[in-house]
């Protein structure tokens, strides 16, 4: 019989895009075909965003991507100013990002496994991913602690993840790097509108059961009200999203919000989408962005659509962009100051 040690042995380990150079591969992708073409098309367009002074940009996440070896991507991204707001799926900001935040970790796997001996183990399986079920269940609890510090009032998913943030501040990241607190000392928000999809969710339970008479709540129609106010706020937006889901349908609707409201209607000026889902089955995930234009959302002027795993194309997609250096002249916008005032 196995013991949970012996599956839990070799840590994922997050890539860092700024070991290598992509600029020459994505200069020869240039003059290549398909995915190639499209991948370098894509960070030519990344490299408008920032290079344009009045763009402001927009990240969406979805997947299971920290998990993965993603997460100094992100962080990356975040403390070169390479990203002025991030909407996320609940998973990949709590049970990934804030869950080895807390000190613990992914770990290497086989998808190829009985998985009835992982459930007997308490291990939970991310295709060839591991986690220890017992550590997530401390992810849970801190997220019910840290609710219970809250005032009992309708929250917005930002809030509580800036909450989030004061908590690693005053407890101290036991991480090399995290998402959640490098957006909360870079004044990048973070929305994640499906906030109960994920290991918050069994925390947050967990608060309203424990105080059934005064407790908080999500509110993710204040989710897409903040979002909106963001869009007007910031007028020209650029936007990249790897995967599709309840994050980008979030981020796109923002436009026609701000036409329901009254205000300046301006499309995403840039867009890129990194996903292998298919369009032709109508679902959000692979909807193209020339889809987008016709509902207003996305103009056409600048957008591409990348169909590959984002594992591969995301580190060379952010290699290509910081080496190019365009992120050293944009102002640093620290968003989360808007919704403090």
């Amino acid at each position: 019989m196995n013991k949970k040690k012996d599956f839990l042995r070799k840590p994922v380990e997050h890539i860092d895009i700024k070991a290598f150079d992509a600029r020459p591969i994505m200069d020869s992708f240039a003059s290549m075909a398909f995915q190639a073409r499209n991948i370098s098309i894509a960070a030519n367009i990344y490299d408008r965003m920032l290079s344009d002074q009045d763009c402001k940009i927009i990240l969406t996440l979805s997947g299971s991507l920290f998990s993965a070896g993603l997460k100094h991507v992100v962080a990356d991204m975040i403390d070169h100013n390479m990203v002025d707001c991030i909407v996320s799926t609940g998973a990949i900001i709590v049970d990934q990002d804030f869950f080895e935040a807390l000190g613990f970790k992914h770990y290497i796997g086989n998808p190829i496994v009985d998985d009835m001996e992982l459930r007997e183990l308490a291990i939970d399986r991310i295709y060839d991913t591991y986690i220890d079920e017992d550590e997530l269940r401390i992810c849970d609890m801190t997220i019910a602690k840290i609710a219970d510090t809250l005032p009992p009032r309708p929250h917005s998913s930002r809030e509580f993840i800036h909450a989030m943030g004061v908590y690693l501040e005053k407890e101290g990241l036991k991480a090399e790097r995290s998402v959640t607190y490098s957006a909360y000392k870079k004044g990048v928000p973070i929305f994640v509108p499906a906030f109960s999809d994920c290991s918050a969710g069994f925390g947050l339970v967990y608060h309203q059961w424990q105080n059934k008479k005064k407790h908080l709540t999500i509110d993710s129609v204040r989710d897409f009200r903040e979002l909106t106010e963001f869009k007007i706020a910031a007028k020209d937006t650029g936007i990249i999203m790897i995967g599709g889901g309840v994050p980008k349908n979030f981020t796109q609707d923002i436009v026609v919000a701000t036409d329901i409201l009254g205000k300046e209607k301006p499309m995403h000026k840039y867009a890129v989408q990194i996903t292998v889902a298919d369009e032709r089955d109508g679902g959000l995930s692979g909807s193209t962005l020339k889809e987008a234009c016709s509902w207003g959302k996305v103009d056409l002027k600048y957008q591409q659509m990348v169909f590959g795993e984002a594992t591969i194309t995301l580190p060379l997609l952010v290699s290509d962009a910081f080496h190019r250096g365009a992120w050293k002249k944009r102002k640093h916008w620290e968003f989360s100051r808007f919704f403090m005032k």
